[in-house]
């Protein structure tokens, strides 16, 4: 079984940056990928963006392309986003979530951190 906490967020002031953290415990991530999704009020969850573990490669949305970056500590068994240039539009609940890296399911789920962006 795999647990996933975040932590990181906050409010920010729009042009700002925000670092998200997602640590994993439990069996090591090389045969697994991290992914960021995100759900503000009244909307569906979205996806963000994603890792596989063993390589570092990297899939991002149209929307945060260019101004988010996804990235793993390994050893750490730790995922972050970082976040820059942020937007009121990114405000909403971040979640981290793992899968197999051969597989479009994400079977684990962190609680989710707030992250809001004022005007």
């Amino acid at each position: 079984q795999v647990q996933l906490v975040e932590s990181g967020g906050g409010l920010v002031q729009a042009g700002g940056s925000l670092r998200l953290s997602c640590a994993a415990s439990g069996r090591t991530f090389s045969k697994r990928a991290m992914g960021w999704f995100r759900q503000a009020p009244g909307k569906e969850r979205e996806f963000v963006a994603a890792i596989i573990w063993s390589g570092g490669t990297t899939d991002y949305a149209d929307s945060v392309k260019g101004r988010f970056t996804i990235s793993r500590d390994s050893a750490k068994n730790t995922g972050y986003l970082q976040m820059n240039s942020l937007k009121p539009e990114d405000t909403a609940v971040y979640y981290c979530a793992a899968r197999d890296w051969n597989k479009d399911k994400y079977d684990y789920w962190g609680q989710g951190t707030q992250v809001t962006v004022s005007s």
